[in-house]
């Protein structure tokens, strides 16, 4: 079959590994550390990379493969590699690719994780970080350096949902001859192809919609291949590999992703809509909505909107611990992109650290909301933010 005339859900379904000797309809799991060698020179061959096979689970596995070149058809990726987080991901594709010395221009707002990664240990290595701020990309070239190695953003961004024209992103890295990496964790593969806009390398922590079920962690980076070799041989002795068996989890949720994600986003858009009408809310802010800042730009980019949805309530820090508090049905949780929906208020909880300044210019204010809305009959999750609402 080719693979590139097939739909994308026929692609996520049918794409798998040849079936053993047992005829087995489902790929089967391959949980074992290591493999063996038909002689000394199999081994020797294989050691030197004159053959292409597995060796041992932490350089490369049947399952994580399968998983890897789903993935990489999907986002349309040249090679890959499969780690045990996303910040496994995110940290070993900066470390493979940076030296010390050099710099990094990423947006603002990025998750919390890689912020204390760009301020609290790159810094120990003589790399620098420079933030510029989403909602002003024309700002951008002015920090980039000499030095300036990678480009980096998140779109759309955790929990503020902005956007960032990919497009234009890639005109600068490709004008000052940086590589760009996107973090495309929310939109995933089927909503968003950040190569087809000029992107380097994509990142997902498959944790959260690829796996859709808040079962396993995982994480995945893919993109050209000359980069994901220094990253695969730079994973290969430090040791962050995602297990088989998560593997095998994770081609599984692909086969679903695309049915998913729309319902998903469908759910989205409803309560989007919902939240804007009510009296208690300031604003919404959904890719989807018309009056999102950035609606032409997801359209551009994105199938559509995702799943998180991101409002401000009347009443600042109290009355977004109060809403939680009022909560029944969805559930308080530090995921997203489960089946179920999860409500957090950030200023209270994930970005409580951050000084009001920090969280204020990433677009994080005391009454911020983020919804990542599940698969529930969808009234049935309005009626519980309108009656936490009051």
């Amino acid at each position: 079959m080719n693979k590139k005339k097939l739909g994308f859900e026929t692609n996520s379904i049918r794409n798998q590994l040849e079936r053993t000797q047992y005829q087995e309809h489902s790929v089967p799991l391959f949980l074992t550390s290591s493999f063996i060698f038909e002689d000394a020179e199999d081994m020797r061959a294989s050691f030197s990379e004159e053959k292409e096979r597995n060796i041992y689970s932490r350089f490369s596995n049947p399952n994580t493969s399968e998983f890897v070149e789903k993935i990489c058809q999907m986002e349309g990726a040249e090679e890959g590699y499969a780690f045990a987080t996303g910040m496994a991901a995110v940290f070993s594709t900066f470390a493979a690719l940076l030296n010390a010395g050099d710099h990094v221009v990423s947006a603002g707002s990025v998750f919390g994780s890689t912020h204390a990664l760009f301020t609290k240990y790159f810094p120990k290595w003589n790399i620098e970080t420079s933030y510029f701020n989403i909602n002003q990309p024309e700002t951008i070239e002015q920090f980039i350096k000499p030095n300036t190695k990678i480009l980096y953003a998140e779109s759309p961004t955790n929990p503020a949902v902005d956007i960032i024209d990919l497009e234009l992103l890639a005109n600068i890295a490709k004008k000052h001859n940086l590589i760009l990496i996107i973090d495309n964790c929310f939109a995933t593969p089927y909503l968003q192809n950040p190569i087809a806009f000029g992107a380097d390398i994509v990142i997902h922590s498959a944790t959260k919609l690829i796996d859709g079920q808040g079962r396993v962690l995982g994480g995945i980076a893919v993109g050209r291949a000359d980069l994901i070799r220094e990253i695969y041989l730079f994973s290969r002795n430090t040791g962050p590999a995602l297990s088989p068996f998560n593997a095998w989890v994770l081609s599984k949720s692909l086969e679903t992703l695309a049915v998913r994600v729309e319902k998903h986003c469908d759910n989205a858009l409803k309560i989007a809509t919902f939240l804007e009408s009510n009296a208690n809310v300031q604003t919404v802010k959904y890719p989807f909505l018309p009056s999102h800042p950035q609606f032409e730009i997801a359209k551009k980019q994105m199938r559509l909107g995702g799943n998180i949805v991101s409002f401000e309530i009347k009443g600042g820090l109290a009355a977004g611990r109060a809403f939680l508090d009022k909560i029944k049905m969805c559930s308080l949780s530090a995921n997203l992109g489960d089946t179920r929906t999860i409500v957090t208020h950030p200023a209270s909880t994930t970005h409580s650290k951050l000084s009001v300044e920090e969280r204020l210019s990433v677009g994080i204010t005391d009454g911020l909301v983020r919804v990542s809305v599940g698969l529930e009959t969808v009234e049935d999750v309005v009626n519980d933010l309108q009656q936490a609402l009051g």
